[in-house]
This record gives C-alpha cells, structure tokens and sequence, in this order.
C-alpha cells in the first residue's frame, strides 16, 4: 500500500516542478521583448563633421586628415614603394 500511495505524491510534485520551470522561462522571454527595443540616441557630437580619410605618415603612424585638405591628385603606390617611403 505504501508504494501506490507514493505515486500520485511524486507525480503531483513533478507537476509543480514542471509549471514552475514552465513559468520562470517565461521571464527571460517578457525581459528581451519589452527591453530589446534599441532607442534612438540623440547625438551629442556636432553635426557638421568634416568627412576624414585615414592616412599613413611617414613614421608608421595613421592620422585622420579632413578630405577637404586634401588636393584632387591621388595615384596609387606599390608596396615596394611604400616600403621604402616609410621609415623604420
């Protein structure tokens, strides 16, 4: 008689433990749907901001320079030539 009384127990407490992990997966779920909207950021940078271009000095170092600095005349240059161009 013993055993047969034990089975609706165990049964009845593992229906607990299952709506139970049943409701706390729920939370996970509520946090990314309420908070996983990004809001729009109000820039505080000025809002006129020059374009810039990255550009290797001699010494090895990029620096930013505002394209508007730049003159029109651009050509590109092969490795050896940068190579020997930069200093070591």
């Amino acid at each position: 008689m013993k055993v047969e009384e034990n089975v609706p127990a165990v049964k009845n407490t593992r229906m607990k433990l299952l709506m139970g992990l049943g409701i706390l997966s729920v939370f996970p779920l509520l946090k990314f749907s309420l908070f996983g909207k990004k809001k729009n950021a109000v820039s505080c940078s000025p809002a006129d901001q020059e374009e810039t271009v990255r550009l290797l000095t001699q010494d090895g170092r990029l620096v930013d320079v505002k394209v508007s600095k730049l003159g029109t005349a651009r050509k590109k240059v092969s490795d050896k030539e940068l190579l020997a161009w930069v200093k070591k």
